[in-house]
């Protein structure tokens, strides 16, 4: 082996070490159990966490974790040495079964939604054996990564990856169910893939440490439009400078070494704004890969004198960030049900899954729009290549045209049949440029998979994943009964089916939209046809508790309604602890770094006047209009700040985080935005050497 291959995954407790290290027996169960979700044995989980350990120490590793993705966003671990005492009191290096399959953690800390008080701190992560353990380096030391579930002690959800999982198993029986109703057979367990394309800007660690809000909040709060910014569009795909590309080879090479499959590199749209995106995979372990992307990029980025900025808009009126996340579905057959084939079966599969979506979509937009919801993305929705806060469907100019013949046929008859299915057969040919890209749509249909575009840089995307699986789900559930009462001897199944679908095209149609999602001409049209279109996190959060989600949730046991409500709660209260941090450090950098550089250019103009007085004998105009020029700006920046600050601690009188989210929104953040106004005129104004804060030119210096 050379190149690539010869080290990728070797940092991987993959299939190819397990099938070489366990015994053919326990390698055998362990894979029925991943493909099947057989319970184990305490005998295979024995051995594998006797050879996991094994391998781990082998590699230089000397203690373990159980690796999981608690409600705040992110991943968490506790590590644990492999050391224990032997009967006799000796130190022992040992990793027993149950270890493997459970951990303890202190649960405390982590956000509940009120589901559990302070004091009731204990919450256990358990295994999942479907995504591959790893090893992670933190300079020359190594620890076991077990990836897991995380859950209270009442057995309540605490983390991302549990709903995702369950989700997974509800698409799972609404596909094969679905698939029997059209006769079927073959198709016996489904796979969801998934591929996301993960946007970041990169800055250098020097500037980064003298800009107090990147390092708090993540973002610039501050910044006058650069001269030269993106307007001359010729940072995307450009070519690569040698300081970047050392940096994205030593990050694909670690990436590699992980597992990690990293196809694409490039320039995004933004100066200094690039994407990193890893071959379509297994949706968990897709999921499991970008958590890891975002943790190994932030490392590499040190060594290299960067830091990495995920947040979705670091700098103002640029490009933001997203991460596009595609969907698919696919069988054991090996057949991708988003694409078209010569089967007439398989065409039939393809209608109904786009049929099924459609009805997810139609009745559960407002969730779609809550998922995505954040403080970080509020700043990037509805612009600059973000997609609107709308949610609709982009099919493409072909497609569109086939599901209309579709939608106005008449009664169906064989050859009309034969004619569509003709149709779709050509399909796959010229699918992906059938029609022009629409960059103001959230939800894509790209060929084969569905593109979801409103995922922010920094959000995990179990979430988005999850909430597809399940909208899909009940789709496939309402067409299985649909099917099933209209089926009767007299009639061709096939004819019924296609009568079921054409009834979906017309009743979800409001949701498939192709034109420009910016316009007002759409965002008055949808509201005409009832679709949600939230500004804000507050208000798209309160989808998430409508009797139709909870419903849904419940249903599909993905989530209770406790547990639900709690998560809408945790995202009110991290909205208001996210905007509450940016309007403090908005002040706090106003009032020690802004008004002071104002003062100091202040006084020299003041004194440039007095001086060319003491010498002509006359007061110099121009230098005067300057003086009350600046005068004026602190004067304006002062009460704008007090304004600012004055609304925060009135914040607190808002009882509740819901209540509190919406006051930060409605009143707080235009209060924030005349600071900035402000602030970023004086940027523009104060000498250089007065100027306390790299600017947007000095940020987006080509690296």
């Amino acid at each position: 082996m050379s190149g690539i291959t010869s080290f990728f995954g070797e940092l991987t407790f993959n299939k190819n070490v397990m099938k070489e290290k366990l015994s053919s027996k326990t390698f055998e169960k362990l894979s029925a159990s991943v493909e099947e979700s057989l319970p184990l044995s305490k005998e295979v989980t024995a051995e594998v966490a006797h050879t996991m350990k094994e391998w781990a120490i082998s590699n230089g590793a000397t203690h373990f974790t159980h690796w999981f993705q608690p409600l705040r966003g992110g991943t968490a671990e506790k590590h644990d040495a492999f050391i224990t005492y032997t009967p006799e009191g000796d130190l022992i290096e040992r990793f027993t079964g149950q270890q493997l399959i459970q951990g303890e953690p202190d649960a405390s800390s982590f956000p509940t939604g009120g589901m559990r008080t302070t004091f009731e701190a204990r919450g256990y992560t358990a295994w999942d054996p479907t995504s591959p353990a790893f090893l992670s380096e933190t300079g020359k030391t190594k620890t076991l990564v077990i990836p897991s579930v995380f859950l209270s002690w009442t057995g309540e959800v605490l983390d991302l990856k549990t709903p995702f999982l369950r989700s997974y198993r509800i698409l799972n029986d609404a596909c094969i169910r679905l698939q029997r109703a059209i006769g079927n057979k073959t198709a016996k367990s489904i796979t969801v893939n998934c591929g996301p394309e993960q946007e970041y800007f990169v800055v250098s660690q020097e500037l980064f440490d003298k800009r107090p809000d990147l390092q708090v909040c993540g973002r610039t709060l501050f910044g006058a439009a650069p001269v030269k910014g993106q307007q001359m569009e010729d940072h995307y795909f450009g070519t690569l400078t040698q300081r970047m590309m050392r940096f994205m080879e030593k990050l694909d090479h670690e990436l590699y070494r992980r597992g990690i499959p990293s196809k694409t590199r490039h320039n995004e749209s933004a100066p200094n704004q690039f994407e990193a995106a890893v071959l379509y995979e297994n949706a968990n372990l897709a999921i499991d890969h970008n958590l890891q992307l975002m943790n190994v990029i932030k490392g590499v980025a040190k060594e290299h004198g960067l830091v990495v900025l995920l947040h979705e808009k670091p700098f103002a009126d640029l490009n933001g960030s997203g991460k596009h996340v595609n969907w698919s579905i696919s069988d054991n057959t090996n057949k991708n049900y988003l694409e078209p084939s010569k089967s007439p079966q398989k065409n039939i599969t393809f209608l109904l899954t786009l049929a099924a979506f459609f009805l997810g979509i139609d009745k559960y937009s407002g969730l779609l729009r809550a998922i995505v919801s954040d403080a970080g993305n509020d700043c990037r929705l509805g612009g600059n290549e973000a997609p609107p806060s709308i949610m609709s469907i982009y099919l493409g100019e072909y497609l569109t045209g086939l599901l209309d013949e579709i939608e106005n046929t008449g009664k169906f008859d064989s050859h009309s049949i034969k004619e569509i299915s003709m149709g779709v057969k050509n399909l796959p040919v010229i699918s992906r440029d059938s029609s022009d890209r629409n960059r103001t749509s959230p939800i894509a249909f790209t060929g084969n998979k569905f593109e979801f575009r409103s995922v922010g840089s920094s959000q995990n995307p179990s979430e988005a994943v999850t909430v597809f699986n399940q909208l899909c789900a009940y789709g496939m559930y309402i067409l299985e009964r649909r099917i099933a009462t209209a089926k009767s001897p007299a009639t061709d199944l096939d004819e019924t089916i296609f009568n079921v679908i054409r009834d979906v095209l017309k009743e979800t149609r409001r949701v498939r939209f192709e034109g420009n999602g910016y316009s007002e001409e759409w965002a008055m049209q949808a509201k005409e046809l009832g679709l949600p279109n939230p500004k804000n996190t507050p208000e798209a959060l309160e989808f998430y508790t409508t009797p139709d989600v909870t419903e849904l949730m419940e249903k599909t046991k993905v989530l209770s309604k406790r547990e639900l409500y709690a998560k809408a709660e945790i995202k009110y209260e991290t909205y208001v602890k996210t905007k509450e941090m940016e309007y403090k450090m908005t002040a706090r950098m106003c009032r020690t770094m802004i008004m002071p550089a104002i003062l100091k250019h202040l006084g020299q103009v003041s004194a440039s006047g007095a001086a060319y007085k003491s010498v002509t004998g006359e007061t110099s105009l121009a230098i005067y209009d300057d003086v009350k020029l600046l005068e004026n700006l602190y004067t304006s920046l002062k009460a704008r700040t007090l304004e600012l600050e004055g609304l925060l601690l009135n914040a607190a009188k808002h009882d509740n985080c819901r209540s509190r989210a919406y006051y930060m929104a409605e009143e707080c953040e235009p209060a924030m935005e005349r600071v900035r106004e402000k602030a970023d005129l004086a940027e523009t104004l104060i000498a250089k050497e007065f100027w306390p804060l790299p600017t947007y030119q000095d940020l987006l210096a080509e690296l």
